[in-house]
Parts: structure tokens; sequence; C-alpha cells
């Protein structure tokens, strides 16, 4: 007869066989299809005064020797409410990186508890949008591209806007700069540049969007800042409008930063305001673990640029012998007749290079902005 561990009827009958049949241990084994290691459990299992000796047993463990204590689930959750924009991954890692006093829990356990305590928003996910066909540099080390740009202006609490400046180098994703602005004008931004460019370098490529100051509607987009920027020997590089999932590491910095706004860190002035985009800045660089890190802090990747700068914009340097026109205050130059080019480079030289019969590249630098038709004197635009 076949074996139904579930039914107790039948290991009562195998039992009964056991004690009366006097067949021996092994023949009623094979009567009953079962091994002998599983006789000798129900046999010892069971007990004349207890009917319910013979049913299935819980497989739940009796012991859990990795529960969290209460003291570690207290610790998870100061650490929560003092970094309300971290997560079970960025918490643990700061755990393990810190040395914690005891053994650090699964991300998702981390999760679990936080979940339990109401610590955590669901938030919904959005949807990926579609990556920009034009090219953008392959980021591969550190001070190859900077990203510039302003997160959304939000009211102090004396009903004052705050404008602030966000600089961070993408491949290590340090946080280079986050000042609290009036305003989004190039004097400021350019400042703002200017500090970073004292303290850490020079970078190769600066990534914005195409929003003022960094971009402009004229030739190649080019504003004043972007011209200040090539005559430092850095590139202008923009996203695609509507795109900014291609400058997805400084919107990723954008999101944690208004999650840290959000928590309570919004002041009264400008001056206090900073004084929090400071500490802000300190605990994102060197406390605050990074997923592409494994865990580990952008200080730890960061290294500054080998292109120091001593405070001073060199003037473009052209080959011997270049075809060069000054712009003018309007915006003009003359080959032959007046020309209008980009008021952004007043004061500034292009030049002119023959590529075909009457037709001319226009390059700032070695920058290329436009070409011109000379048969039809008109600028042929790029961009």
């Amino acid at each position: 007869m076949p074996w139904t561990e579930t039914v107790t009827m039948q290991r009562l009958e195998f039992i009964h066989a056991v004690q009366n049949s006097g067949e021996s241990f092994s023949a009623v084994c094979r009567h009953f299809k079962i091994s002998r290691k599983t006789g000798y459990k129900w046999l010892q299992r069971f007990q004349p005064d207890d009917p319910f000796s013979l049913n299935d047993r819980s497989r739940a463990r009796l012991t859990h020797p990795e529960r969290m204590t209460d003291e570690v689930i207290q610790r998870l959750v100061e650490m929560r409410r003092k970094h309300p924009d971290w997560g079970p991954v960025k918490i643990r890692h700061w755990l393990l990186n810190n040395n914690a006093p005891f053994d650090v829990p699964a991300s998702s356990s981390i999760g679990d508890i936080l979940k339990k305590e109401g610590l955590v928003t669901p938030f919904k996910k959005r949807q990926n949008t579609p990556g920009n066909v034009l090219p953008l540099t392959d980021i591969r080390e550190n001070n190859q591209v900077w990203s510039a740009d302003f997160k959304g202006k939000f009211r102090l609490l004396s009903q004052h806007y705050c404008y602030p400046f966000t600089l961070t180098d993408n491949h290590s994703r340090y946080l280079l700069a986050c000042e609290a602005g009036k305003g989004e004008g190039r004097p400021f931004v350019q400042t703002c540049f200017e500090n970073a460019f004292r303290e850490y370098g020079l970078p190769s490529v600066v990534r914005t969007d195409n929003g003022s100051p960094f971009a402009g509607n004229g030739i190649a987009g080019l504003s004043q800042l972007s011209v200040w920027l090539i005559k430092l020997g850095i590139l202008p590089e923009r996203i695609k409008k509507g795109h900014p999932e291609q400058n997805g590491r400084h919107e990723r910095m954008h999101r944690s930063l208004k999650a840290g706004l959000r928590c309570g860190n919004i002041y009264a002035t400008l001056e206090e305001q900073q004084v929090w985009f400071n500490h802000y800045r300190h605990e994102f660089n060197h406390e605050r673990p990074h997923d592409v890190h494994n865990g580990q802090t952008p200080s730890s990747q960061w290294t500054t640029s080998s292109r120091e700068w001593d405070g001073k914009v060199p003037e473009i340097i052209y080959p011997d012998n270049a075809r060069l026109y000054k712009v003018q205050h309007n915006g003009d130059i003359y080959p032959g007749t007046r020309l209008f080019l980009s008021e952004a480079l007043q004061g500034e030289y292009v030049m002119m290079k023959e590529v075909d019969d009457g037709l001319y590249m226009v390059l700032f630098d070695r920058l290329i902005l436009a070409y011109y038709d000379k048969a039809e004197h008109c600028i042929l635009r790029i961009d």
C-alpha cells in the first residue's frame, strides 16, 4: 500500500502492525513501502495518550540566530531619521564603511524594517525616455566632463527665492559646488565656476542644458559664458533639448538634494541656506555611499585636475597667416561687407578657413561655428 505522509490513520496502522503483527520491523516497513528511517521516526514520535503525536509538525525554524535585536533596529531607525533621503543600500554601506559594532543586515532586511516603521514613502517609477542620438563625450575619467545646472528655484522661509547652482564631476560623482544664488545670471554662475576652477583645476568639458546663461539663441548656441569657457580650453557641451536624462548623473544628484531640502532644511536667508548646502556637500562627498562605487563615497574616487588655473583668461592663438575677423559689439564681422555672426563673440576673433571653392569654415578656437558661402554672402548654420 502506498505511504501518504498526510494521512495519520496510515501511521496508526503502521504502529499497530509493528506492535502486533509478529513480523520483523523491516518486513512491516516494506509492506507500508517506507524506509526503516521513516518507520523509526514515527515509532519514536508515537505517544498512546497523545492523539496528535503522528500529525505533521511545522517545518518553521525554532531558532533565528540572525534575527535583528531591538538595539540594531533602533540604530537603523536613527540612521534613517538622520538621513531621510538615504535608502537601505546606502545605510548598509555606511554601516559597513564605519565598522558598525554588530552584524550588518542585508539591504532587503533593512528595507523591511524601515517599511514596518513607516519610514519609507513609495514613489512612482518614471518611464525612461529615449536617449539622445547626438554624440556626447564618453566619460572615462575624473575631470573629463563636469556637469552644471540650476536645481530649480524654491522659496526660503522669508518667501524670497533661492536659485541653487550645482556642479559635479561626472566620473567620480563628486559634488564640486552647491551655491545659493539670488538669480540665474551669468556673473553669479561665472563666479561659481571661477571658485571651482581655482580649487579643483580645469575640466575638459562642461555639460549643461540649453538654458541661460549656459547657452544662447545665436550661432552654435554660444553665450558669453560658453565663450569664456572656450577661451579657458574647456569645451561647452549641451544635451539635446527636452532630454534631461542625457545629464542623468547630475539629475540624480538633484533628486537627492531635493529630498534633503524637503526634510526641514529650508532656511530664512541665503546665508543660512548656504551653511546647510555646505554641510550637505560634505556629507554627499565624504559620507554618503554611492551605488556606482560599490557603496564607497565620491571622495574615495575623486582626484583634482592636472590642469591648474591661475585665474587668467588667455587669448586664443590661431595659426600664422590665418584669415581672422574681429567680431564687433553688435555681433557683426566684415568679410568684405557686413555679416552678422553672434553678439556673444563681441571683441573676439574668428577664423575663416576655405574648405571648398567659395565655401569657408568659420571657427572660434577649434570649435566650428558655421560655414560662410561667399557667393551668397550668408552664414550657413550647423546647429
